[in-house]
């Protein structure tokens, strides 16, 4: 570990970090992180602190920076937030996904933080001859209470830059009780910005001498360019360029290389709105040799089919679950399904690109700059140092921008015409050519004994893919409850080939896992005669209880003052039971629901989940009309994301938008007619009105003693299966499939 510091013009500081932290357990074995952060401090006492991960609405250009100002003890009046470029040797990882950008960086950026503070009690004391230890610091003051002297950053920066740095490992952090920033709401540092229209979206983007691009590609995906009327459209107005680009897709499945180019036609023009127009006359001959020609409408019986054959592939298999199920009192059986669906940014994909002297730069709202600049690098055969990334706030991204086509296609356009191009994509680009949420069949039994507990649980999930790999993000963990706490426990899958290409939308999975196997808890527990929430209260019980009282006991080789340190700085990525049960007593209790008395056509749901390190617990209260219309009334939201929440009114917006997202997705669904998407715009593929969001939305949160941990995710996947439990105890009908019109329903 080692700090660089160097004056800045006109006598400031400005402080590198660079250092390792321990590998966070998420997913299987992480790699050791070098995370590096950038703090600025002018003379005039204004520091300027570098946000280095992609902001895509999840607030982290905020929270990060409000990590180092706390601990560098400085006034968030005083800060200044910039955000960085992509520099992954300076400032390690910079990517945007999995809500793992506070977990992997809440402990460094904080140390970063506490070493500039040092430095300047350092300054301060050489400065007054004092000890080190007579000295306090507030606001971007050091403060020599003896002496009654005091002086701000600004007047010592000078003077820290030219002292050795402290050894990260060893800083003194404060204690959570001494936060000032850490745990209270701050207005988002771009908020000003956004609301007046000067923000800067990937799409606002403007460099000299730039053209417009637009990319024509097959509507199947792979289909290749047999001839095109090029001719005809470079007479247009304002056409510069149109050629024919290859690709470097070959036909044979969708699953291509990270550096992907797929075939089609590029036209240039003086405006995109010309580009756009001359795309309307193109006439192009596909050849989809090769490709292979699918309809939605036939997934659904080959999936039934495949449900009734031996299971290909045994994901786990606890006890005896099919002896287990002939032998129970009662057996519960049902299918559940979801569609495909697109993430439907609100900002379509773009890049801006120029290509000269034979390097590259680049603008973009990539959730993974890094991989987009080797996926360029590779693809064009220009050394990475010869390429620069910009990054710019998304305008919505949710998974879809962790895919970097958009950036290639604008790169390739850009080197092939050696000018400097914005390619942006239509709506019908976005929705034609996305990264689908894959869609999923899932046939579940389980057995009750005669005195109404889970003694077994049948779990048979048909997907996508070939073999025992799925298709991206259309794969079941083998650990999701009630994994671990039925005793005949079985999992199983079998794939179907896919041509359309699919990828992570928001709580990857879990967006839809959650919906089927908190639904069918629903059942299990109807069928027992029991309480939905009591009856999972039930389930976790024996091992809360043993996980509580191991908490309590210090780690091997630490004090239990070191314990609890350990634990709040590295977080656990197992399930805990503990901290489940913990929610849904909390949620129990704000929402009434033991007490809850539904008036006819109204119903009050349950559902909870853990994913991405996050714990949620979910009630919905909802009233359905004769027209099975639905209109959600109030929800009641408990998290436990760890024991600190870094903004807390971030976090009960990124909540909120949990529970409006989930409730758009209730009713999404793209479709595919000889692998072409049927639905081009918002129109096909309806987001939540204002109109029909709960008027209610409480938020609590359980501070448990844990690390904390990210938001974008785990908040979302039960609000589904809540308010389709809450439609069944209003109706009497279960909502087994997706979009809820396939059920007959509809949000009012």
């Amino acid at each position: 570990s080692f700090l660089q510091l160097t004056a800045l013009v006109g006598g400031g500081l400005m402080l590198r970090n660079v250092f390792s932290v321990p590998a966070i357990a998420q997913r299987g074995s992480m790699p050791a992180l070098t995370p590096n952060a950038f703090i600025k401090i002018a003379p005039d006492g204004i520091v300027t602190i570098m946000a280095k991960n992609p902001e895509i609405g999840q607030g982290i250009k905020t929270s990060l920076p409000m990590l180092i100002a706390d601990e560098l003890d400085v006034s968030w009046s005083m800060v200044r937030v910039e955000q960085a470029d992509l520099n992954e040797k300076l400032y390690g990882g910079q990517s945007a996904g999995g809500s793992f950008s506070i977990p992997s960086n809440y402990d460094s950026l904080r140390r970063v933080g506490a070493a500039g503070r040092q430095l300047m009690v350092q300054a301060a004391a050489q400065t007054w001859n004092v000890p080190e230890t007579e000295c306090t610091t507030s606001a971007g003051r050091v403060i020599h209470a003896k002496s009654n002297r005091s002086l701000s950053y600004g007047e010592l920066a000078a003077k820290a830059a030219t002292l050795p740095p402290p050894d990260l490992k060893t800083v003194k952090l404060k204690d959570p009780k001494d936060f000032t920033i850490i745990g209270h709401s701050k207005i988002a540092a771009d908020a000003n910005d956004i609301v007046t229209g000067r923000q800067m979206y990937g799409i606002d983007v403007a460099v000299p001498g730039m053209l417009y691009a637009v990319f024509q590609k097959c509507p199947v995906f792979s289909g290749r360019v047999k001839s095109a009327n090029l001719d005809e459209i470079q007479k247009l107005p304002g056409v510069r360029h149109a050629f024919i680009v290859e690709g470097n897709v070959k036909p044979g499945g969708p699953a291509a290389n990270s550096y992907a180019l797929e075939p089609g036609v590029a036209i240039v023009a003086d405006s995109w709105w010309q580009a756009q127009s001359a795309r309307k006359s193109l006439k192009i001959d596909w050849d989809t040799t090769g490709c292979l020609l699918q309809n939605s409408r036939d997934f659904q019986a080959q999936a039934d089919k495949l449900a009734q054959q031996t299971p290909a592939n045994v994901s786990r298999n606890d006890g005896d679950a099919e002896a287990a199920l002939k032998t129970a009192a009662k057996v519960v059986e049902a299918s559940y399904s979801y569609p495909f669906i697109a993430h439907a940014t609100l900002e379509p994909q773009n890049t801006t690109a120029s290509f000269k002297d034979g390097k590259m730069e680049i603008w973009t709202q990539s959730q993974t700059p890094g991989g987009g600049l080797t996926s360029v690098s590779r693809l064009l055969g220009i050394a990475p140092e010869n390429i620069t990334v910009h990054l710019f706030r998304s305008g919505g991204a949710f998974g879809r921008r962790l895919q970097n086509d958009y950036m290639l296609e604008a790169a390739w356009i850009s080197k092939s015409i050696s000018a400097p191009v914005k390619l942006l994509w239509s709506r019908e680009d976005d929705f034609a050519h996305d990264f689908f949420r894959p869609s999923g069949y899932q046939y579940l039994k389980a057995g009750l004994d005669a005195t109404g507990n889970l003694t077994a649980w049948r779990h048979n999930f048909v997907t996508f893919g070939n073999g025992n790999r799925t298709a991206s993000s259309a794969d079941l963990p083998k650990d999701i409850f009630p994994a671990d706490f039925v005793p005949n426990f079985a999992m199983y899958m079998t794939a179907m080939p896919l041509w359309m290409k699919t990828g992570a939308l928001r709580a990857p999975g879990h967006n839809a896992h959650a919906f089927v196997a908190q639904g069918f808890m629903d059942e299990v527990a109807t069928a027992a005669g029991r309480d939905p929430l009591h009856f999972q209260l039930e389930l976790l019980k024996n091992q809360a209880t043993k996980i509580a009282a191991a908490d309590e006991e210090p780690l091997e080789g630490m004090t239990p003052e070191q314990s609890r340190i350990a634990r709040l700085a590295h977080p656990d990525s197992r399930f805990n039971a503990y901290r489940m049960q913990t929610l849904l007593k909390l949620v129990d209790e704000k929402s009434g629901w033991s007490t809850r008395k539904a008036k006819p056509g109204e119903g009050y749901g349950f559902a909870c989940w853990y994913c991405h390190l996050g714990y949620f617990a979910i009630v919905a209260h909802v009233s359905v009309n004769a027209s099975n219309q639905i209109k959600v009334n109030k929800i009641w939201s408990a998290g436990d994301i760890g024991s600190v929440i870094i903004n807390p009114g971030a976090a009960e917006n990124m909540v909120q938008g949990s529970v409006v997202d989930a409730m758009s997705e209730m009713d999404q669904e793209i479709t595919f007619v000889n692998s072409a998407v049927e639905q081009g715009n918002y129109n096909q593929h309806m987001m939540l009105r204002m109109r029909q969001t709960p008027p209610e939305i409480e938020l609590y949160w359980s501070r448990s003693n844990y690390a904390t941990t990210g938001l974008g995710e785990p908040a979302m996947p039960p609000v589904i299966p809540a308010i389709t439990n809450a439609v069944f105890a209003a109706t009497g009908k279960r909502i087994r499939s997706l979009p809820i019109s396939a059920s007959g329903f509809s949000f009012i």
